[in-house]
């Protein structure tokens, strides 16, 4: 029987499926697009860290990125989505590809004197006018940012959906957890290289131990809570009054004079 002919039919190529991962980290640039296709070509993002932190200071970043392949960061998302080395690393490229960016840092002397909000805005105000060159059109993280002279758009969970904006907030939140683990070395009591100044249980009772330090923003009202318990404790241990037997002091304090003099 002669043999059947084979085919020489090659199979079909296999062709790179693509993740859910992929779309939403493709999307990210969607915003920016949009805005270029209608004429804004440098767009910025701007966001903060440390506002919902009782101790350090606020950070705030704005972040200009170019358009096309030098603007794709690798590894860019939501700070708070990354982990503290990919946050490293994604820092290193925003700062190395950026057309420009900015940090401002507001001390907690600040926070204490105008509160929150207010300067939270002035921060990210301050962020987006220290860029140079400066943007066409500006997202902003949540917030709208009046006084800019620019026009711009306030985008809830920016930092998910807005390349730039993710990049203002890796830029905001690796500032400040520097500077935390600076302030960690000043007072290491308080753990502030763990917990970044957010309210977690080791926070609080270290807070309930050794009361406030200067790090500490006193509007909050555990802060002011640990601060009274802490003074009345200290006014119980160290005042005269029901803790002194002075009946019961005055001979040995005699005694301790007298041995002295000899």
């Amino acid at each position: 029987m002669p043999a059947r002919p084979t085919s020489t039919r090659s199979a079909p190529a296999v062709r790179a499926r693509r993740t859910v991962a992929d779309d939403r980290a493709d999307a990210l640039w969607d915003m920016e697009r949009a805005l270029r296709r209608r004429g804004f070509e440098a767009i910025a993002g701007a966001d903060e860290a440390g506002r919902g932190a009782c101790a350090g200071p606020l950070v705030a970043a704005a972040c200009i990125l170019p358009a096309g392949r030098r603007g794709r960061v690798p590894g860019l998302a939501d700070s708070k989505l990354l982990t503290a080395a990919a946050r490293e690393r994604a820092y290193d490229e925003i700062v190395d590809r950026a057309v420009s960016w900015s940090v401002v840092v507001l001390p907690v002397q600040d926070l204490d004197a105008r509160g929150m909000h207010v300067t939270n805005i002035e921060a990210l105000r301050r962020a987006v006018c220290a860029l140079d060159p400066g943007p066409d059109y500006v997202l902003t993280d949540g917030f709208p940012v009046p006084g800019l002279a620019r026009p711009g758009l306030a985008v809830w969970k920016g930092d998910r959906v807005a390349a730039c904006v993710a990049a203002a907030s890796v830029l905001a939140k690796v500032t400040r957890d520097r500077i935390m683990l600076e302030l960690h070395e000043r007072w290491p009591e308080y753990d502030f290289a763990g917990h970044k100044g957010y309210i977690t249980d080791v926070h609080t009772t270290a807070l309930e131990r050794h009361g406030p330090c200067p790090a500490h923003r006193m509007r909050f009202v555990n802060v002011r809570a640990a601060r009274d318990a802490h003074a009345a404790r200290t006014t119980h241990l160290t005042g005269s009054g029901p803790m002194v037997d002075d009946g019961a002091m005055r001979p040995a304090s005699r005694a301790l004079t007298s041995t002295e003099d000899r």
